[in-house]
Order: C-alpha cells, then structure tokens, then sequence
C-alpha cells in the first residue's frame, strides 16, 4: 500500500466519521426537541385533565312556600326575587343540625356555586308545582371544595396550608362518607363565558369570539392577498417600484406583532372610532398581519407551476388575466390554500396585537355578533393565568388544550389539502 493509498484511505475514514458525528448530533437534536415536547405537552394535560370534570353535592331542597311565594300567587316575577340562598343554606343546616352559629352557617354555604340559586330559580319556575315539596338535587360545588375534592393530598395539610379549616373538613369528609359528593362533566366549561369563580368560567365565549375574529381575518386578507399575489407575480412590469413593494412586503411578514396591534389602535380606534374590543377590529387587525404570509404563499405557489402552461396557454391565444384565471389559479390553489391556514393558524395563536385594542377586557357575555365585546383563546388562557384562585390553574392548561387542538386541526387540513390536491409535475 502506498502513501498515497493510506492518506486516502484516511481522509475517507476522517470524512465517515464526521458524517457519522453529524448524523448523531441531528438525531440527538430531534429526539430533545421530542422529548422535551412530549414533557410539556404531559404536564398540560395532567394538569388541565380535571378542569373538565367538577364536584357535585346532594342535598335535597324543601321550596317552603313562605320563602319561594309567600303570597301564594305562582307569579314568575315573585319566583325570580325570591331567597334561593336561604333554601340552600336551610338544606345544609338540616345536613349538619349541630351547625348552630352564624359564621359557621356562612362557611357552611361557602360549599356550594352561587351559580346554582339561579339553577334553582329556572328550575322552580319551570315546575311551580313543586313549590312547598322537596326534591333532591346534585348541586355544583365552590371551586374550593372543588380543588379539595381533586387533590386529595391537600386534606392531610396543616389547616394553615390547606384552603378550607378543619372544621369545613369534617363536614366535607362527612359528605364523602354519606356518598354525597361526586364528580361530573363540567358543563360550564363548555358553555359558559369567563366568570370571577373557577367553577363557574367556561370557554365558549373565547371560542365563538375567535371564530369571529378569525372569520373577519379570513374574508379580508384571502382576496386581498391573492389579488397581490397575482399581480405582482403575473401581471406587474417588473421595475423598480414593484421590487419595493416586494422588499416591503417580505420586509412586514418579519414585523414583530405588536406593530400591527399599535397600527390597529392608531388607525382603527383612534381615527375610525370603531368598537374597542370588538371581533371586527381584531379580525382587521390580524388581516393586516396575515395578508404578508399569504401573498408570499400565493408568489411562491405561482412560481412552481411550469411555464410551459403559461406558454401553451398563450400560444392558443389566451390573456393573461385568461391564463391566470383558468390555469395558474386552478393549479396553485393548493398551495395557495395551504399558506392561508399557516396564516390563519398563526392569527390564532396571536395575542399581543389583540391586547392593543383592548380585547383583553373581562367578558362574562357570550358575544352574538361581530361588534359585541368580545375575547379570544390565546387572551383567555392569559386572563386566567394572571388570576390567583387555585381552580384557575385547571383552566389555564384546559384552556391551552383547546388551542392546541385547533391549531393541530387546521396545521392537519393544510397538509391534507397539499397532499391531497398538490399536482406533481
């Protein structure tokens, strides 16, 4: 073997071996970003899993007429005033006969939701009759009891650690020996708008305030930023003006958020006067920041369809506005498509320009149109985070969980569309 021979033979050795350290460090990459996604993504659904499950406790109610409808009249506005406090306060005093005192009673009622006097008030003026009678009902718990009832390690806590007293305690474990205390799906989560309680706050008006907020983006930045797309790509002359506009607009896609939150609070609120806190200020704002994402996906869509097209479209006499209408568009569309849900997905995650134009306002009504105050997810979930109550920290991860879905939703239809329609030349 000559010298020659073996330097090669070395230099090959010394050029696997580094092929094989790169190779290890990609794989070593991949497998922490896996492993730290799969931690973070465990620990939110360990902690977000009991936000969809509340505490529930029996107790029957006696609608004694001379509290519900002393007049005896059957009058729903008599029924709306009357003290269903007093009736649930009264059902747990005949629970616990021993509890005499007036602080104590006040512990007491702190185990059940304010939420269920109103529960009880539908109830009653929906079935009048039982007015005078008893009836057993499953009444939503406090959210303390609640967070007791989730985490059982918390009742071995010294009082001064633990959210209730040793006495709120005993009667709670006294509930549990009775076989009065359970769990069921947390409804309110779902159909219900942001609350000051934990057990009370849902997500449905975040939800349908998004939708609105995204369905504005949607029906302002989609024909805009394909109109852009084509000219610039197909039909503008190429000269210096056009290449700034190109500079620019590749220039806005980098721009932090929050500029485009400062130029909705400018512009929109402070010029226009519309709405503060409104879906259709939020959906404008976020149009402006996706219409960038969407004129280059529509470029580069338009750019990887063959010219052979544009040529065998033009040498049978077609326009270009013929050419662009008939052909590119129908074959781009996928790709077209695609860029818009990556936009969309990333206007859903956005919150710093929406808490520029005040949607970070609390909201405890479901918004009904495009003008009503409203939230979003990404808000919402931060709005609960800022919060101290204990049952808060559910919601929080609960609320991220929703996110995360709908954002894996809408990533998964844009691949579906690209795979399913992508015309492979």
């Amino acid at each position: 073997m000559t010298d020659v021979t073996k330097l090669i033979q070395a230099s090959l050795e010394k050029r696997h071996n580094a092929e094989k350290r790169f190779q290890f460090y990609g794989i070593l990459g991949i497998s922490l970003a896996v492993l730290f996604l799969f931690v973070i993504l465990i620990s939110i659904i360990n902690e977000g899993k009991n936000a969809f499950k509340s505490t529930y406790i029996k107790l029957d109610i006696n609608f004694e007429e001379k509290t519900v409808d002393p007049e005896g009249l059957r009058n729903i506005d008599d029924l709306k005033f009357a003290n269903y406090k007093k009736l649930i306060t009264s059902s747990l005093k005949n629970y616990f006969p021993e509890v005499s005192d007036k602080k104590e009673l006040r512990s007491l009622g702190g185990f059940i939701s304010s939420s269920e006097e109103q529960n009880l008030m539908n109830f009653i003026i929906s079935n009048n009759d039982y007015i005078g009678n008893s009836k057993s009902f499953w009444l939503l718990a406090s959210s303390t009891i609640d967070v007791i009832h989730k985490n059982p390690d918390m009742q071995s806590l010294l009082e001064d650690d633990r959210l209730i007293s040793d006495r709120e305690l005993g009667w709670f474990k006294s509930f549990e020996k009775n076989g009065d205390i359970k769990f069921g799906l947390n409804k309110n989560f779902f159909l219900k708008a942001d609350s000051t309680e934990p057990e009370q706050a849902g997500i449905l008006g975040s939800v349908i305030g998004t939708f609105f907020t995204l369905f504005i983006t949607l029906i302002l930045s989609f024909p805009i930023a394909v109109a852009a797309g084509v000219f610039l790509e197909e039909l503008a002359p190429k000269n210096k003006f056009t290449d700034f506009i190109e500079v620019n607009i590749n220039n806005l896609a980098a721009v932090p958020s929050i500029i485009f939150g400062l130029l909705g609070l400018a512009i929109f609120l402070n010029v226009m006067h519309l709405p503060r806190s409104a879906p259709v200020v939020g959906g404008m704002v976020l149009a402006l920041m996706t219409l960038p994402t969407i004129i280059i996906a529509t470029r580069a869509s338009l750019k990887a369809v063959p010219p052979s097209i544009r040529e065998a479209a033009i040498g049978l006499g077609a326009t270009k506005f013929q050419t662009v209408n008939h052909h590119l568009l129908p074959l781009s569309l996928p790709g077209i498509l695609t860029g818009t849900i990556l936009g969309m997905s990333r206007a859903l995650g956005e919150s710093a320009p929406l808490l520029m134009i005040g949607m970070v306002a609390f909201i405890v009504d479901i918004p009904g149109s495009f003008t009503d105050s409203a939230t979003v997810l990404p808000i919402q979930i931060y709005l609960w985070k800022s919060t101290a109550a204990r049952g808060f920290l559910e919601l929080t991860a609960a609320g991220v969980m929703v996110l995360l879905t709908f954002l894996i939703l809408m990533n998964g239809l844009a691949v579906y569309i690209r795979q399913r329609f992508e015309t492979k030349w």
